[in-house]
């Protein structure tokens, strides 16, 4: 069975790759990328044959998919106009010999009807493509990413999130539960899994357990929206990012806090990464 991983260089493709190459499985892995000659020159070599694959180039996702059993898919976060983006690569593949969709949505989506995961998932479901939905927590991997510049020169973290407690994932973990659904894709057709470890989390919580785990004081800061704003374009943050910030921090503050589930424990037969356990883990890139 051909397998394609979409956004195989990003955090979460990177994992996919990375767990698949620790399993013994039948599968055909293809990496889909939109610089192969890069992705040859990673350092860790990964059981996966790389494909040109570009969300914004029809062609490439044309060929890509063409021989293609099941598609795992992302949506790139910088490309949220599905209509452009989302709408040709699904008609695309309901007429190609793909048989079933891995997507990687969010937590609470099925609440949240103006995100783009949201349109992507009523796509796949208009489309009566088999399918398995993956709803993760707020990614820890995030002060490793959008969070790091903050926290590693500020040793803050700054974010618009009063007292709102979230859910937190790993995204480790969700590397290998993908691995482990792609490898047994019948039992897990037609299936929605919320993936979140077991804390609910504010970011003062979590500015303590990354001081205690760093051996450095780290503030949780919450601004207003303006200030927080103002500071991000200084830090030249593009606008579009700075939005998607402010949704994901600051509309929590007046929603229900995101309920834990046994998902992460149930597909892998383990307890899911703590919190603690990410910043051990990562404490070389989160100094």
């Amino acid at each position: 069975m051909n397998v394609l991983i979409t956004g195989a260089t990003g955090n979460i493709g990177t994992e996919v790759l990375k767990a698949l190459s620790q399993m013994d499985h039948p599968l055909n892995i293809f990496a889909g990328v939109r610089d192969i000659d890069l992705y040859n020159k990673k350092p860790e070599p990964f059981k996966a044959k790389p494909i040109l694959f570009d969300f914004t180039i029809t062609e490439t996702f044309k060929n890509a998919i063409k021989n293609m059993d099941v598609l795992f898919l992302l949506r790139p976060p910088q490309l949220s106009e599905v209509k452009k983006y989302f709408e040709p690569l699904i008609d695309t593949v309901k007429a190609s010999s793909i048989k079933h969709i891995v997507f990687l949505s969010v937590q609470g989506v099925e609440k949240s009807k103006w995100i783009p995961h949201h349109k992507i998932e009523q796509l796949i479901l208009t489309s009566r493509i088999p399918f398995t939905f993956l709803r993760p927590a707020y990614f820890m991997q995030n002060f490793t990413g959008t969070l790091h510049q903050d926290l590693v020169k500020d040793n803050r973290i700054f974010l618009p999130a009063g007292n709102a407690k979230f859910t937190v994932v790993d995204v480790v973990d969700i590397g290998e539960v993908i691995a482990t659904i792609l490898n047994d894709i019948d039992n897990h057709s037609g299936k929605s899994y919320v993936l979140t470890n077991n804390e609910q989390l504010s970011f003062k919580e979590m500015a303590a357990k990354l001081s205690n785990g760093l051996n450095r004081e780290i503030n949780y800061i919450s601004p207003n929206l303006v200030n927080f704003y103002l500071t991000k374009m200084r830090q030249k943050m593009p606008g579009a990012l700075i939005l998607v910030m402010v949704m994901l921090h600051y509309l929590p503050r007046f929603q229900a806090v995101p309920k834990i589930t046994n998902c992460i424990k149930n597909i892998l037969g383990r307890k899911p990464r703590s919190f603690d356990q990410f910043v051990v883990e990562n404490k070389v890139d989160l100094t």
